[in-house]
């Protein structure tokens, strides 16, 4: 059977890739490998996310949810490096890699490590940013969009990008119990950015 990348230790053939990107103005390289999503490229969804995220209007730390190799978070501790981002995976091949990508990068302003959703996250945040693991299924994704609103500071923000046909409605209406503020501040090519702000 073939790993899906949010397996906790892929048995895929390791097939590693280097690939450069800019993001948020920073050209940045990542190494990549089988068993991890989008391996290839940063994929879309996840750039218009990176493109669009603005820094909240309060202080604390950032959380990337599903790190992967890390174009996220490091994108974002890049362009602002007294900006402090934590990283979490279930995917400790992905773990590894977003690390390596951090040296390879010089970015220090990060913290990376092995959480199945929030299990291991013990802070408060200013924001969560999040490219949840569609694959992984309705109940995980909802999931991470539930326990974000606990884990977020007041006046802190949850940005997810979800594709129309992959269940931005439905998440919507979730945000829109949990959260007072719930905005899409972008679509493009099927692809919502949901910004939600808890008070």
């Amino acid at each position: 059977m073939a790993d899906h990348y949010f397996t906790n230790q892929p048995n895929s053939k390791t097939d590693k890739k280097v690939f450069s990107f800019t993001l948020r103005g920073n050209a940045l390289k990542f190494q990549s490998d089988a068993g991890v999503f989008s391996r290839n490229e940063v994929d879309f969804g996840s750039r218009v996310l990176i493109e669009t995220f603005t820094f909240p209007g309060i202080e604390g730390t950032i959380l990337d949810v599903g790190c992967g190799y890390g174009p996220i978070g490091l994108s974002i501790a890049k362009d602002n490096e007294n900006q402090l981002v934590e990283m979490v995976d279930v995917n400790l091949r992905a773990i590894e890699l977003a690390k390596e990508n951090a040296k390879v990068n010089n970015i220090e302003n990060v913290k990376i490590y092995e959480s199945s959703i929030y299990e291991n996250v013990t802070g408060e945040y200013a924001a969560i940013l999040t490219n949840p693991p569609i694959r992984a299924g309705k109940v995980v994704v909802h999931t991470i969009l539930r326990e974000a609103h606990e884990k977020l500071l007041p006046g802190g923000e949850l940005w997810v990008v979800i594709q129309k046909k992959q269940g931005a409605p439905s998440a919507l209406d979730l945000l829109k119990e949990l959260f007072d503020e719930v905005d899409v501040v972008k679509k493009e090519k099927g692809y919502y950015i949901i910004k939600s702000k808890k008070d």
